[in-house]
């Protein structure tokens, strides 16, 4: 799970899903799926949602099958899978552009291909960094530091850029 917004709600939000997947864990002997999580992630968002976490989020994770997915939310719980997502203050100049490299020209279109272009990780390890430079260019609150957190079959690796140097 990646989140943007108030840290503290975002502390708070995470301590709070880990104590619910642990009692899942304890009570099911299993780790909980993303689809699980994701609607796990809704139900808690929505239960605050008079006074919400201000918090972004974006899931990602294995469905029951195997494959990825990601799901995406607003504060108040809404939540959709899609093939990509971003968060946070720069979303709205990382969007477009993600959309432009990834999303296929139209649904409508013979034959049917998949909604998102497949990549290979060192392409897309390049892409986010790509987006990322750009958009800490054009936004002030965009951070000055990018973290990648790559999870495969070999495990979890991160990678660290400096997005601004002055």
């Amino acid at each position: 799970m990646a989140s943007s917004g108030f840290q503290a709600d975002v502390k708070a939000l995470q301590k709070h899903l880990a104590a619910r997947h642990l009692i899942y864990q304890h009570q099911h002997n299993k780790q909980m799926s993303c689809p699980a999580m994701a609607q796990l992630l809704s139900n808690t968002l929505y239960y605050k949602r008079f006074f919400p976490y201000y918090s972004f989020n974006v899931l990602g994770g294995l469905d029951n099958e195997g494959k990825g997915c990601v799901f995406t939310y607003d504060a108040v719980g809404s939540y959709e899978k899609v093939g990509y997502s971003s968060q946070g203050s720069g979303s709205t100049l990382i969007m477009p552009f993600l959309d432009n490299q990834l999303k296929s020209p139209s649904p409508l279109l013979l034959p049917a291909r998949d909604a998102v272009t497949p990549l290979a990780e060192a392409e897309a390890i390049d892409l986010v960094k790509t987006v990322f430079a750009s958009a800490s260019e054009r936004d002030i609150y965009t951070g000055d530091k990018l973290e990648i957190v790559v999870i495969n079959a070999d495990g979890i690796r991160r990678e660290y850029m400096d997005l601004r140097k002055d």
